[in-house]
């Protein structure tokens, strides 16, 4: 599987990283006929070698990104809706029993923090947070000082992450694009190279976003109806589609507006 490498100090496969990979017990399926099973993603999957700095899950809605994500989040032993290990609110279950057949295998470095964030469930993190800070008062200032609930979809999702990423974490994101304008996804992009160069993190994201995708010292894997394979960037649909039509915009936007075939 390619990787590219960035142009900083590079470190060795030992020294980076806490999750060497994700492989799927597939002993403990009873039927990849059954959801989520059936997803082909999942059907498909024997072992998805991670990235010690960043690796992306990327297809279409409905591959499986975000089913595999929670799993991923369950068995490493964080809460479903998103914050650490020390979160255990549940709003509402929606994660399947794909956690109980997956395996992660691990470096012998292991990290001493961690945080899953996904901007949907931002809003139930936020209150989580309050309350547990009655609870344990000062408790707010790991997360900037301010109430998250004070500040804007965007702002909160920023703040929570530069204050509370502590590094040598495990870091997982799901969709973060979605409360990030293109200008704070490119600082959030800083924060991960930020993260991965200096204090020794590793991020696993799914994303749409041509922006967070291109951290070059990374690996891409496209969820398709064939299963999972790696992808260069500038072959991803996300890549394509996007430069395509800010190049070409008024032909797109003819074929588009004026097409039957949409």
């Amino acid at each position: 599987m390619k990787t590219t490498q960035s142009k900083s100090k590079k470190h060795s496969i030992d020294e980076c990283g806490f999750i060497r990979s994700v492989g799927l017990v597939r002993s403990r399926v009873e039927s990849f006929q059954v959801y989520p099973y059936s997803i082909p993603a999942v059907r498909e999957l024997t072992l998805l070698k991670l990235h010690p700095k960043v690796t992306y899950l990327v297809g279409e809605n409905g591959s499986g990104k975000s089913t595999l994500i929670e799993a991923i989040v369950v068995a490493a032993g964080f809460n479903a809706e998103g914050g650490s290990k020390n979160f255990m609110f549940a709003s509402r279950r929606t994660d399947s029993t794909l956690h109980e057949a997956i395996q992660l295998g691990r470096r012998v470095r292991r990290e001493t923090d961690g945080f899953f964030m996904r901007a949907e469930s931002l809003y139930n993190v936020a209150s989580n947070i309050e309350d547990m800070n009655n609870e344990e008062v000062g408790l707010l200032s790991s997360y900037g000082g301010k109430s998250l609930h004070d500040q804007s979809h965007g702002e909160s999702f920023l703040a929570l992450a530069k204050h509370r990423f502590r590094g040598n974490g495990f870091y997982i994101l799901d969709e973060p694009e979605s409360a990030l304008s293109p200008t704070r996804q490119l600082s959030f992009l800083r924060l991960i190279h930020d993260h991965v160069t200096q204090l020794h993190s590793q991020f696993l994201i799914a994303t749409h976003s041509p922006i967070l995708m291109a951290y070059p010292d990374s690996i891409i894997y496209n969820l398709t109806s064939e299963g999972i394979t790696t992808i260069e960037y500038e072959d991803t649909e996300h890549f394509k589609v996007t430069s395509n039509f800010l190049a070409n915009r008024e032909m797109y936007l003819q074929y588009l507006l004026e097409s039957d075939d949409w």
